[in-house]
């Protein structure tokens, strides 16, 4: 129906989004951690869409980004979750963080997220990993051979932190900073996510 909207953002509660667009203000349902991915009221935002339409009801669905859209979508795959669910999930835990969780068959930390059961964390991993949905302009930060902060995870790791928790920590660090971060060099997003991370763990 639609891709997305674009409108000045009116207001943000817990799990809604409101934007006027020509007259019109819509009504999202948005997960918490994308909420902290839009700007304040009164700002202009695009946001993604997902619309369920049912016998009963009608719900509009908003996200930061397509692939925070995409994440929401590969949770409604599995058996038992369904849009309230997936959006309960990812208010409870960033998308990068679910997707190091799921890519290192984590079940114990699956299991402590909120909405998810020890029956819903073993369909998640049976349906999930390795198989979650990412985008060409993705902006979700995956912790990879390849991973942009190994540098930085390697050093937090020589200091004495535990490795798991130094990768779950940049991720969230790189994922909420994504914005402030883009337009830095390389050694700058390394320097900050270091800091950051440093008084965290401190």
């Amino acid at each position: 129906m639609f891709n997305s909207i674009t409108g000045l953002i009116t207001g943000k509660f817990p799990k809604q989004l409101f934007l006027s667009q020509n007259g019109i203000e819509w009504d999202f349902c948005v997960p918490d951690s994308n909420l902290e991915l839009f700007p304040n009221v009164g700002a202009e935002a695009k946001v993604y869409t997902w619309l369920q339409h049912t016998d009963n009801l009608m719900t509009l669905y908003g996200f930061s980004s397509k692939d925070e859209r995409a994440i929401f979508l590969d949770l409604l795959k599995v058996d038992g979750v369904g849009p309230k669910g997936a959006v309960k999930i990812m208010s409870s835990v960033s998308s990068s963080t679910l997707m190091q969780i799921l890519e290192s068959g984590d079940v114990a930390s699956l299991e402590k997220i909120q909405g998810v059961g020890k029956k819903t964390a073993a369909k998640m991993m049976l349906a999930l990993k390795g198989k979650l949905t990412l985008l060409e302009d993705s902006k979700i930060v995956r912790l990879e051979n390849s991973n942009p902060f190994a540098d930085v995870v390697s050093s937090l790791v020589s200091m004495g932190y535990e490795k798991k928790n130094v990768e779950q920590k940049v991720l969230e660090l790189a994922s909420k900073n994504q914005e402030f971060l883009k337009d830095k060099s390389q050694k700058e997003q390394e320097d900050f996510i270091f800091r950051k991370a440093i008084v965290e763990f401190a």
